[in-house]
């Protein structure tokens, strides 16, 4: 049996940002999984505002998911049928709000990343930058108190890349939120306030940011 995280101990302050760095297999996303109640440990408890995730009903986590992590995916997952602003609507239906007042909200959100002029656009029409905005407004539309983004310039060239991370810090960390990245791209390890490192499922070690 491969155990992808083993003994993983750190904690993340509310406004701050940390990103966990480490090779591929590492158990980088394994850990972000069961962090936002995803995949469940086969020990361990993941504390969240002093609430142990893994104790809590289906419903209760569910609740916990759709209303406290805000998850911005590497492909950005964007339903291609559907407007920038219905995608960024999505967790506020997912709630049982009104569609329509949901889509003023997401259109709201989206001048929050610059992208109001994009609000009735397919995703297809977009840059890649642009999509990434587009998907953490979606991720954002609820409030949550945690952001985790998975390999967030991945498919991004180095200077929308680090566009990104400067509209990342600057807009949407705040001391109610603390945002947690994976990846392995040097070039943003400056927009930084902590940089854990993993490998073979354990934490080897942590390093302060730069910002």
């Amino acid at each position: 049996m491969t155990m992808a995280v083993n003994g993983a101990s750190f904690e993340v302050e509310f406004g701050k940002m940390l990103m966990i760095v480490g090779p591929s297999g590492s158990g980088k996303t394994t850990l972000l999984s069961m962090i936002s109640g995803i995949l469940r440990p086969n020990s361990g408890s993941v504390l969240v505002k002093d609430t142990d995730l893994w104790t809590l009903s289906a419903d209760a986590l569910a609740d916990f998911r759709l209303n406290t992590i805000g998850f911005v995916f590497q492909d950005f997952h964007l339903f291609p049928r559907l407007t920038t602003a219905e995608n960024v609507a999505i967790p506020l239906i997912l709630k049982h709000q009104n569609w329509d007042k949901a889509v003023v909200e997401g259109r709201s959100d989206l001048e929050v990343v610059g992208l109001g002029d994009r609000a009735d656009l397919p995703p297809v029409k977009l840059s890649g930058g642009e999509q990434q905005r587009v998907a953490i407004a979606r991720a954002l539309v609820s409030r949550p108190d945690i952001l985790i983004l998975d390999e967030p310039t991945a498919s991004l060239d180095g200077d929308t890349g680090r566009k990104i991370l400067q509209f990342i810090r600057e807009k949407v960390l705040s001391p109610e939120r603390c945002i947690l990245i994976v990846t392995h791209d040097a070039r943003i390890f400056e927009f930084a306030d902590r940089i854990m490192h993993m490998e073979d499922g354990k934490v080897t070690g942590f390093e302060e940011g730069h910002a």
